[in-house]
């Protein structure tokens, strides 16, 4: 490794440890990328996991937030080769009875498909949508005092219910399941405080932006990243896993694209008792099991207009996923678990072979779990397209420990960095209003075990980047 003095190390190169890189360089610091992967990406890598010719995201997929995120989009990233493709619909979800609930481009649109529950989705979501860009800057970082406290307050009011509450206002099932479905990403019960919050986000999102797909696979955003990166002059090392301190360059700061756990296990940090011990209390949330497939055709959905959505919801009633959702996380198997699928070849052509398709899917399951889910994914595939298995030509899947094996940071599955409730929500991972601190004045951390959280959208890294420069520069940094 060279010896040069650097500014900054980052060790991480998912979106956060980018995102952290990135903004440090932008000011004229030197710095250090450093990543234990031969291949760099975190949760944005692009693999051929099945058969030669099929593309396959390993974690990261659709990207609600890819456009929304008031750091990427700072960013040159379409003159540095990303490009995206947006789906018809943002998001389908079909159920038992034949209807399907969509999540339009547009808020109109997606009301109007409500019917009696339109205006009940149109006066939730609009404010959101209208207010985006004030909100995001506000609820997408640490707790601050906004710079527009009347639009987050109202944002509060109704974010911080548990989504259980605001169902109960949707009079059709359609409402009630589309609403459980972007609830439920969240990973965590639908009765629980503030899991109101990510439904109005996404949804908002969706309404603005949609659901968009990187060309060429989630790996096309990391690539982007990585040549904005050094043409600002940026350095990247590869394979090299980080496991003590000592062994890193010369540096003023150090940021760690990592969760508590990594934390507590690496060499040479020597947190303070109190520090540690908020490390050692973190909570993990559910994990997931995930399967990607290489198919030989298109989904066949009973409605097919589910083949031009980014995501389809796969759980049926809001009483289903809400109850599923709470069993999984008590620990038990779900026979019907609630499913994201998604198939990017239908909207990529380079994500498979002439006439082939991938497909994308996983569910929440206890932290950790050694339970194999493939039975209870495909049927619920198989429940809202029949014929589906007959489309498989391979399947690859991953359990909870092999998505942990293949990205320390998902501990036991847990692809958000920990619980996302109210409790953690902004004090992760530690109760301090700059969580980017830790309890040594040179050490930081950006992973999304810091606000706000999981997702691609770099701001964990940016916030954790500009407290550095804050502290040790002078730099205040704005986007």
């Amino acid at each position: 490794m060279s010896m040069n003095r650097y500014d900054a190390i980052i060790v991480g190169s998912g979106p956060n440890g980018f995102a952290a890189a990135i903004t440090l360089q932008r000011q004229g610091l030197a710095t250090l990328l450093i990543e234990g992967d031969e291949q760099i990406g975190g949760g944005m890598r692009t693999k051929e996991l099945t058969l030669p010719g099929f593309k396959h995201d390993v974690c990261s997929a659709i990207h609600p937030m890819a456009m929304a995120s008031p750091f990427f989009n700072s960013l040159p990233l379409a003159a540095h080769g990303l490009e995206f493709v947006t789906p018809k619909y943002a998001a389908a979800h079909p159920l038992d009875n034949g209807d399907t609930a969509f999540l339009h481009n547009n808020l109109a649109d997606t009301a109007a498909g409500l019917g009696v529950d339109g205006k009940r989705y149109k006066n939730l979501i609009k404010p959101v949508l209208e207010h985006w860009e004030s909100l995001a800057k506000a609820i997408m970082g640490p707790l601050r005092f906004p710079e527009k406290p009347l639009n987050l307050a109202a944002f509060g009011l109704h974010a911080l219910q548990p989504a259980s509450w605001i169902a109960n206002r949707f009079k059709t099932d359609q409402g009630a399941a589309l609403w459980a479905g972007m609830a439920a990403h969240g990973i965590q019960p639908l009765s629980n405080w503030a899991t109101s919050a990510i439904a109005l986000v996404l949804s908002a999102v969706g309404n603005k932006y949609g659901w968009p797909v990187p060309i060429g696979g989630s790996q096309a955003i990391v690539n982007a990243l990585l040549s904005y990166y050094r043409s600002l002059g940026g350095e990247l090392q590869t394979g090299n896993w980080v496991d003590d301190i000592a062994a890193l360059p010369s540096h003023t700061t150090l940021i760690l694209d990592l969760t508590p756990k990594q934390l507590l296990g690496l060499k040479g940090l020597k947190f303070s008792p109190g520090y540690t011990r908020q490390l050692q209390q973190f909570r993990q949330g559910m994990g997931v099991f995930k399967i990607d497939w290489a198919l030989s055709e298109k989904t066949p959905f009973k409605d097919v207009r589910c083949q031009q959505a980014a995501t389809v919801h796969l759980g049926n009633t809001y009483a289903e996923i809400a109850a599923n959702e709470s069993a999984s996380h008590l620990g038990k198997k779900v026979e019907k678990p609630f499913v994201l699928f998604t198939q990017q070849s239908a909207f990529d052509s380079q994500r498979a072979p002439v006439g082939k398709h991938t497909g994308w899917a996983y569910c929440h399951v206890p932290n950790g779990s050694p339970e194999d889910y493939t039975e209870e994914i495909e049927a619920q595939v198989e429940r809202f397209a029949p014929g589906f298995r007959d489309t498989i030509l391979a399947r690859h899947t991953y359990s909870p420990a092999q998505l942990e094996a293949y990205n320390p940071n998902y501990v036991g599955g847990d692809i958000n960095g920990g619980i996302m409730d109210v409790f953690q929500l902004y004090t992760r991972p530690t109760r301090s209003l700059t969580p980017y601190r830790t309890s040594l004045k040179n050490v930081y951390i950006c992973s999304s075990s810091t606000p706000p959280g999981g997702g691609v959208h770099g701001m964990s890294g940016y916030h954790a980047a500009k407290t550095a420069l804050k502290d040790h520069f002078d730099i205040n940094p704005t986007l």
